[in-house]
């Protein structure tokens, strides 16, 4: 009779730097990033970034994108990733043909590389803030008819486990905008820091059907909130199946149809 196998050890992830939660920077700051990316769309300086990015994924992390067929070729839309990795804004966006803009922590909009990011498409969100101006760009990125990127979990998980509930964020831009939401699961980022180490983990990223809410032009937050966990509820099915099943499980499968 053979001998149960001993379990696995955990694996171990990079330990990261403290979060600094609320920027210190008062909002007229960023009032120029804003203005940038509500009049100008992501210029040459996003495909120079894309290309080397994506080499970089490609290359290293053995990127795999599954059905990003499921992501609208035209029109508005929503790209609701999970959120483990400050590479994530690239994953999500490697394997979609249109340029994807990004909301991200306005503690990255410093010297050198904030004029990239907001030449690339990037505008800023002051997290624990009432920023209402982030809101105001995301719609104007979505009214040219333009791909939204942006994260139900209001900020990087550091557990290496999806957050247990999601921000309403997403919920509100979803509901007053009316634009389609995909959900999408990237699985392996949790581990990209592992570069320290020399281990480049593989890394899979899932799209999921995409979902449509009734506009309501000013929801609540509770309407915002249900809406954000319907969304949340979708991209951990997503990522339970990729954590089950693996890349060549979840790829025989949409291989047998």
């Amino acid at each position: 009779m053979s001998q149960p196998q001993a379990p696995r050890p955990a694996e171990k992830l990079v330990k990261m730097k403290e979060q600094v939660y609320r920027d210190p920077r008062p909002k007229e700051y960023f009032d120029r990033f804003h203005k940038r990316t509500r009049t100008k769309r992501p210029d040459a300086m996003y495909e120079i970034v894309r290309v080397g990015v994506t080499l970089y994924s490609y290359g290293f992390f053995r990127l795999k994108v599954l059905r990003s067929e499921l992501v609208p070729q035209s029109g508005p839309v929503i790209i609701a990733p999970n959120h483990f990795s400050f590479m994530d804004h690239f994953f999500a966006g490697a394997g979609v043909r249109r340029k994807v803009q990004f909301m991200a922590k306005s503690q990255l909009f410093a010297r050198p590389l904030q004029f990239v990011y907001t030449h690339g498409g990037v505008f800023p969100v002051r997290r624990g803030e009432r920023d209402d101006d982030a809101f105001i760009t995301a719609h104007t990125v979505l009214e040219r008819d333009a791909t939204l990127c942006m994260y139900c979990e209001g900020g990087r998980s550091r557990t290496g486990d999806l957050a247990e509930k999601p921000k309403p964020g997403i919920g509100r831009i979803a509901l007053e905008s009316g634009a389609p939401i995909v959900p999408t699961a990237i699985y392996g980022s949790a581990k990209v820091r592992n570069w320290k180490r020399g281990q480049f983990p593989q890394v899979t990223v899932l799209y999921g059907e995409p979902l449509r809410f009734p506009r309501v032009l000013d929801p609540t937050r509770e309407q915002s909130q249900a809406a954000a966990e319907e969304i949340f509820a979708e991209i951990k099915a997503l990522y339970g199946q990729l954590q089950e099943h693996g890349r060549s499980g979840i790829v025989a499968h949409l291989r047998g149809g």
